[in-house]
């Protein structure tokens, strides 16, 4: 089975690029080629393990159907996997939105930058300490998980709403998101 979900933004996010923009910027946001935000396919599948595993683990389930979804490492003394079945596409804006976007010139519109500094034990900021980081505006991305066979699905289901917060810093009050399914295809898994 393949489903469609929706993750819907309610403040600022980053999924970082690893880049920066030189003396402005030292985080950027991960875009594609048309400038556009996007979340890797490979971030929602982490979280969504790490959700899965949880939900399992809390109903005291068996865990092995973990690795069947999402892949293990073989042994402790290899770098072999085994892949899971699952495959997760990169969420992207909707089509017809990014499609205007892109046609009106409009995706540094998508951005901003924010700053924060250390702060010493006397309430000081710390000398050198000063960083900007660009942020994602809130939005409403669209991704895909295939192969989702039928009996785990209510798994896939309850985990992507057990993902609350996406993205760096989420710990600081970035990337507050809400994720659900918009669309199951298929059915014979």
């Amino acid at each position: 089975m393949d489903i469609t979900y929706q993750i819907k933004f309610f403040n600022d996010w980053h999924c970082g690029s690893g880049l920066a923009a030189g003396a402005d910027v030292d985080l950027l946001v991960i875009k594609d080629k048309n400038n556009l935000p996007f979340v890797p396919g490979r971030t929602i599948k982490g979280l969504l393990r790490e959700a899965a595993t949880d939900i399992t683990h809390f109903r005291e389930e068996d865990e092995k159907q973990i690795d069947k979804l999402f892949g293990k490492r073989s042994s402790t003394e290899s770098d072999e996997l085994q892949n899971g079945c699952l495959f997760f596409s990169n969420a992207t804006l909707d089509k017809k939105i990014a499609s205007v976007i892109i046609e009106n010139n409009l995706s540094e519109q998508l951005y901003r930058s924010i700053s924060s500094t250390a702060i010493d034990t006397d309430g000081i900021a710390k000398d050198k300490s000063l960083r900007r980081m660009q942020v994602t505006v809130p939005c409403e991305l669209y991704g895909e998980i295939k192969s989702v066979p039928k009996e785990n699905l209510p798994l896939i289901e309850e985990a992507l709403q057990y993902i609350k917060r996406l993205g760096q810093n989420r710990n600081r009050g970035l990337g507050r998101c809400d994720i659900t399914v918009t669309e199951k295809k298929g059915g014979e898994q």
